[in-house]
């Protein structure tokens, strides 16, 4: 098991971080060229800037088992089909009962967004987003544990 993380715009990577460190979890961290990051535990690996380079090598890489972390409903989806689990950074848990309702939703705001209208941007980031991503990120590790 390790976890590999949509690093181009994820918050929480020394939560992430923090909670694969006290569990012995690798860490493999894809982001673009455009993009630096520095990190004391985990693998950095960067990608071409091209569009969606950083979702197609982090799901080429994704094993069974694996964690992904990533925002984007569509690299979730992937993931799940691969057999790994998901969570957004929010700590969200991905799975089959909430993907086709979160790739819907997708697809109606990309179609307003099309046609000039608007949709609404994410909440920012609360307390309680970091504490359920750490709370659900430890959740998957045991469950990664027990399989």
């Amino acid at each position: 098991m390790k976890i590999l993380v949509d690093a181009d715009a994820c918050p929480g990577k020394s939560i992430i971080e923090k909670v694969a460190r006290e569990n012995n979890v690798e860490v493999i961290m894809y982001c673009d060229i455009n993009h630096v990051l520095n990190s004391n535990y985990s693998i950095i690996k960067y990608v071409d800037g091209g569009f969606q380079s950083v979702d197609m090598v982090l799901i080429n890489k994704v094993e069974s088992g694996d964690i992904v972390i990533s925002q984007d409903y569509g690299v979730a989806a992937m993931a799940l089909g691969k057999k790994a689990y998901a969570i957004n950074p929010k700590g969200y848990i991905y799975d089959d009962n909430n993907m086709d309702q979160l790739l819907f939703e997708r697809h109606i705001s990309s179609k307003i967004r099309r046609s000039g209208g608007k949709t609404f941007n994410p909440k920012k980031r609360t307390k309680q987003d970091d504490e359920r991503l750490e709370k659900n990120l430890l959740k998957l590790i045991y469950r990664c544990r027990d399989n």
